[in-house]
């Protein structure tokens, strides 16, 4: 997605930034661990593969992914506050298309996240409940420009659709406590009480003010300058 490509999002306890061409070697060693692919359903690919899919999600309609950082500490940004060893993960929103629930209706435009804190040494330490509740108020705050791009990028034909989004949904593997707890207390309620069939459960949250994601979180929008 375009909308991010020239916007960080600081806080004091992490840094999101677009996902650009300097992230790919880190990003892809983070891919070579098995755990890390069964988690996110992913296949190993190669270093060229990983650039192409750099370039892949920065223009696609459909998905909205930041790179998270540690938190820089100093405004403005420097180009060493996203550098390779202040990597911690990715975030992402993945856009589709669901029925109406009543015949006839609309079609509504869902949001499903995907966040990762890739290395162990950087798990629990705080940086997941603060990438998401950055990532949570960015949506809010833009939520008519994302669907507004995703719209355009189905060719405009989704008529109805307004530019809201029906909800967020995550996927969760039900062995995952320490996920589950974080998405539930970001007011994401399980659809059902059964995992699916591949061992999952899916949250949704229909709760998209402005003043559900404003939680004095020192959040602030800054203009990414670096060059893709």
């Amino acid at each position: 997605m375009l909308l991010n490509a020239k916007t960080a999002i600081s806080t004091s306890a992490v840094l999101l930034v677009p996902y650009s061409k300097w992230h790919v070697p880190r990003y892809h060693e983070w891919m070579k661990d098995e755990e890390i692919q069964e988690a996110t359903a992913s296949e190993p690919l190669s270093l060229e593969e990983e650039y192409g899919m750099q370039q892949s999600w920065r223009q696609d309609p459909d998905k909205l992914t930041f790179i998270v950082c540690q938190g820089p500490g100093s405004s403005p940004l420097r180009d060493e506050d996203d550098s390779p060893e202040r990597m911690v993960g990715d975030v992402n929103l993945f856009l589709r298309v669901e029925d109406g629930e009543e015949e006839g209706a609309a079609p509504q435009v869902v949001g499903e996240i995907e966040l990762m804190i890739a290395e162990k040494r950087n798990q629990q330490r705080g940086f997941g409940k603060a990438t998401l509740l950055a990532f949570l108020r960015y949506i809010v705050e833009h939520e008519e420009e994302i669907v507004e791009e995703f719209v355009r990028g189905q060719g405009g034909n989704l008529e109805g659709v307004g530019g809201r989004l029906s909800c967020l949904s995550v996927k969760i593997g039900q062995g995952n406590e320490r996920s589950l707890r974080l998405f539930a207390g970001a007011l994401f309620r399980k659809v059902s009480e059964e995992a699916n069939y591949f061992g999952e459960f899916e949250l949704r949250r229909t709760e998209l003010s402005r003043e559900s994601v404003v939680n004095g979180q020192d959040y602030v929008e800054l203009g990414y300058g670096r060059v893709v």
